[in-house]
């Protein structure tokens, strides 16, 4: 665990440079908007370790998949998010030496991330080898006034001895991705144009097509004087302006870029030039304080929405901020084409693609916190990719429209590249059906499921069907060859969450069917004509299936094994590992953590957060007991579930130890592994842990439930949902809990099983804590 940034309820700051933590903390410093973003890397020149990384929603590349051996229905390709243009360079010399915080002495050092604004900000001062000492403020905006906009405000100051200045303001289209399988450059630059104005280049992704024009003017000032500039002689993959200034001690220059990346996700191609030029001048011509202000605005709009205040801890409350931001710089919910990568706008690792963490994780965060169009937003992704879904399962031998969605994609084709994951790590499918429930229980938007949801059930549970087979020796239904949740478990059979979760959507479909049928004949029509689905036989199979579904079992320890035959293994608590073993995954082979007990993330604990009214406490307490002992948590998605289940148990102390587990993650890096980027889906998990842990939020037949139960050490603690078109704002202190109707129609609340009405007359509803 790493413990080098203050804590601050607004900010995550650096005091003093620590270069051996850099590549950590330009993942924790990162900035979005939702439609681009980048790593915080410095403006000026840099010889210290780095991974460069910006970064634009939607624009990807199909690197061929490398493996050793082919298998039939195996990914062509693992699909990328690109690394694009560097765009806030700046090639400073003064006196002729390179500015590099590498290399020159570093007299003072202070980077901060305002959260509260949506600005990165830092102050470096520096000596020259000459003896030259200069301060250097710059602040750094991913724009939501303009999302294809960066901007960036550089000041140096020179504080003693005199300097010849010379700055190139650059954008650099030679870039790779570090997670490249062949090493390629993705990109075809295909045309650069400098003027005094502005440089625009314009590059085009191999494969793809995809095209992205980005361009930049700048203004320049000494002592409030303007500087004149010119342009670099263009090159095949640089563009930018240069100039050159002398100054004396005390003097100040100030540089403002302005950046458009347009891309043609989001403009024809052949307008993309114009388009980027003439955001630019607009830019220039509004001024960078006019793009600052709107930042501050926008972002103090939204923390009235989102933001969640602790009180009484501030390491916990610097988390659950952090990882609300990184969300909302995240994914906007405004372009059904996008989702949400584990990384984020933070880094290259995983690809950048869809994971189930979306809908397992995410969707309920943004569903409370988000318009409700942005929650169907990533329901209707998926359903505009069942027909890849269809060809995925076709694909491995399914038939009958069964529908396999992936576990990796960008386009609804499978592009993961890790044969037990992509063939076996099935559990996914579950976790879109759930999605659909989720969604129609929290928003009780019933539409949907005759819009689209029905249709999507149908072709997964044709594939449950299809997957799961009747046992001759055991006379019930099996399902082999399986990856759980738990990833340290390969090629398993009967993976109780992946059974379960297969049944639960089978029944769900089968209700759901009936419903539809009755309620609205004519859109049962329409699907099952659309679909072919033939009713009396297959949900008659399904129902088999549903009965005589075996579940492994041990009456002993009272729970359900994880799969078949867990209990051969050597049985080891993780408290009794020696130290230096931790992370497994860092100092393991893979052969000894496959023959291990440890368990990366929640598995049956997983099931037992989706369906918790299934099951009674005391099975919840004897599976939670014995197994999150022998879980590592190094799956990001792993302390969260633990939160949420500890805090239903009335296990305070565990439930606080998860939370700041899961919401200081990547501020302590816990697993060793932020260098390469946020784990932006868990951070979804980190506001569960607060809203449904710490807050027991709950739907329970068209009411908001809540079972709070804050650690001791919190005074009160408090956020706002947005329920049906209502808006709740929920107090929880360690004497009372109240919940108050900001806005929007009546709506029934319950807190400790007592319900309310909250209406206009009656905005609140107060009960002592037991």
């Amino acid at each position: 665990m790493k413990d080098y940034l203050s804590v601050h309820p607004w900010k995550i700051i650096e005091e003093g440079f620590h270069a051996e933590m850099n590549k950590v903390t330009e993942s924790i410093f990162s900035l979005g908007n939702g439609r681009l973003g980048q790593r915080a890397n410095f403006e000026e020149y840099f010889s210290g370790e780095s991974l460069q990384g910006n970064y634009i929603g939607g624009v990807y590349y199909p690197d061929k998949t490398r493996v050793g051996w082919w298998k039939n229905g195996y990914p062509e390709y693992y699909a990328k998010v690109l690394n694009a243009a560097n765009w806030n360079i700046l090639d400073i010399h003064v006196n002729g030496e390179r500015l590099d915080l590498a290399q020159c002495k570093v007299l003072d050092f202070r980077r901060e991330l305002d959260m509260q604004e949506g600005v990165l900000r830092r102050f470096s001062k520096v000596e020259m080898s000459d003896g030259v000492q200069v301060e250097i403020n710059s602040q750094r905006i991913n724009s939501f006034e303009n999302k294809e906009l960066g901007l960036i405000s550089y000041q140096i100051k020179l504080i003693k001895g005199s300097a010849k200045i010379t700055c190139a303001a650059k954008i650099d289209f030679d870039v790779r991705n570090e997670d490249s399988n062949y090493e390629e450059n993705f990109w075809h630059q295909y045309r650069a144009i400098c003027n005094e104005d502005q440089c625009t280049i314009s590059a085009e992704t191999k494969k793809t097509a995809f095209q992205v024009t980005t361009a930049q003017t700048i203004s320049v000032t000494v002592n409030e004087k303007a500087v004149s500039t010119k342009p670099l002689p263009p090159a095949e993959t640089e563009v930018g302006s240069i100039f050159e200034v002398k100054c004396s001690e005390g003097d100040t220059l100030q540089l403002y870029k302005y950046v458009i990346l347009a891309s043609s996700l989001n403009h024809e191609k052949g307008a993309l030039e114009d388009h980027a030029i003439q955001s630019v001048q607009a830019a220039l011509a509004n001024g960078y304080d006019f793009y600052l202000t709107k930042q501050k605005e926008i972002w103090a709009n939204k923390w009235k929405d989102i933001d969640i205040t602790i009180e009484g801890d501030d390491q916990a409350q610097q988390g659950i901020r952090f990882n609300i931001f990184q969300l909302h710089q995240t994914y906007t919910g405004d372009d059904y084409r996008l989702n949400i990568g584990p990384k984020g706008f933070t880094g290259e690792r995983y690809g950048g693609s869809t994971y189930w963490d979306t809908e397992a994780y995410c969707l309920p965060f943004y569903m409370s916190t988000a318009e409700e169009s942005v929650g169907e937003a990533l329901l209707i992704y998926r359903y505009k990719h069942l027909q890849k879904a269809i060809e995925n399962a076709e694909k491995l031998g399914f038939t009958n429209g069964a529908a396999l969605y992936p576990m990796v994609t960008m386009n609804g084709e499978e592009c993961h590249n890790e044969w037990e994951i992509t063939f076996e790590e099935i559990h996914r499918n579950g976790a879109i059906a759930y999605a659909i429930y989720d969604y129609i229980n929290y928003t009780g938007k019933q539409s949907y499921m005759a819009e689209y949801g029905l249709e999507v059930l149908i072709a997964i549970s044709r594939f449950w069907a299809q997957r799961i087979h009747f046992s001759e020796k055991r006379q019930q239904y099996v399902m082999l060859g399986i990856t759980g949740p738990n990833e340290y478990e390969n090629n398993v059979n009967n993976n109780w969450y992946t059974n379960y979760l297969a049944c639960w959507t089978l029944r769900y479909t089968i209700q759901s069917i009936i419903d539809l049928k009755e309620d609205h004949p004519e859109h049962y029509e329409r699907i099952t004509q659309k679909t072919q689905f033939k009713e009396g036989i297959e949900t008659g199979s399904w129902l088999d299936i549903i009965d005589k579904m075996y579940y492994p079992y041990d009456e002993e320890y009272g729970i359900y094994l994880q799969q078949d035959n867990y209990l051969d293994k050597e049985q080891i608590l993780v408290k009794d590992l020696p130290e230096g073993n931790l992370p497994l995954n860092q100092n393991w082979s893979w052969d000894r953590i496959l023959r291990s007990c440890f368990i990366k993330q929640a598995d049956v604990l997983q099931g037992f957060f989706f369906f918790q009214d299934e099951f009674d406490i005391d099975t919840l307490r004897k599976n939670f007991l014995f197994y999150e002992p022998r879980t590592v948590h190094e799956s990001s998605l792993s302390p969260c579930i633990h939160a949420i289940l500890a805090s239903k148990l009335d296990m305070p102390e565990k439930a606080y130890e998860m939370y700041n587990r899961t919401a200081r993650l990547d501020l302590n890096d816990y697993n060793n592994d932020t260098e390469d980027g946020l784990h932006i889906t868990s951070m979804a998990g980190t506001w569960m842990s607060i809203v449904k842990g710490f807050g027991g939020m709950q739907v329970i037949n068209g009411i908001v439930h809540f079972e709070p139960k804050i650690p001791k050490s919190w005074k009160g603690l408090s956020f706002r949902l947005k329920f049906r078109g209502t808006v709740l704002d929920i107090v929880i202190t360690s004497e009372s809990s109240k919940i108050i109707r900001l806005s929007g129609p009546k709506v029934v609340v319950a807190i400790n099983g007592n319900e309310a009405a909250l209406s206009a007359e009656n905005t609140e509803f107060v009960l002592p804590n037991a």
